[in-house]
Order: C-alpha cells, then structure tokens, then sequence
C-alpha cells in the first residue's frame, strides 16, 4: 500500500489548511487510517484517526480545531486544520491499517510540511 500526502504549506496562525493522503495498489480494505506529526526534537504523535465506520479521535491539542474525514470509495483521507497555531508546525505523516495480497500492514506516507507563522 503506498500513501501519498499533499495540501501541506506555510500559513499564518489562525489559517487553514487541508491536508490530504491517497492509498493506492491492491487493496482489499483499510480499517483505520489516520494523521501523526513530528516536530523537530519531538516524538511523531497521534494528531488524529478514523475507523472505516467514520469513528473518529483526536489529540486532545487539536480537538474543536481539526477534523478528519475518508472517502471510502477513493481510499483517501483528508485533515482539515483550522485556527492554526504555531505549536502545530510539524511534518505531518499519513498512516493507514490496510489489508492487500500480502497480508495486513502498517504503511506510512513520506510526510507533508506544515508551518505556521505567528
């Protein structure tokens, strides 16, 4: 399963921005799929998830701030970032729970940039 990230950028605080991450290859189903991020000198935390059903969770830093949503039909999952704030500056990395021919697996996108100026 490959994922592909786009929609990172510089923005000033309290901007937008829409993140999105297209899985592609031969994919029977993608459980969970969701949004981590790494800031320099900091561990990649959970930003946020959702379950094939739409069940969605959140860092609590980013809660009433983010929201995450999937196409099914189109493998895809998007993170709308919205009052951005300096703290949130990170590369941001899409991972999904995927099943293909060779089993279940763990993949991760290459990462997308996000900054956000005061």
């Amino acid at each position: 399963v490959r994922l592909v990230e786009s929609g990172g950028g510089l923005v000033q605080a309290g901007g937008s921005l829409r993140l999105s991450c297209a899985a592609s290859g031969i994919i029977f189903s993608i459980n969970a799929m969701g949004w981590y991020r790494q800031a320099p000198g900091k561990q990649r935390e959970l930003v946020a998830a959702i379950t094939s059903g739409g069940t969605a969770n959140y860092a609590d830093s980013v809660k009433g701030r983010f929201t995450i949503s999937r196409d099914n039909a189109k493998n895809t999952v998007y993170l709308q970032m919205n009052s951005l704030k300096p703290e949130d500056t990170a590369v941001y990395y899409c991972n999904s729970y995927a099943r293909s021919p060779m089993g279940f697996s763990d993949d991760w996108g290459q990462g997308t940039q996000v900054t956000v100026s005061s």
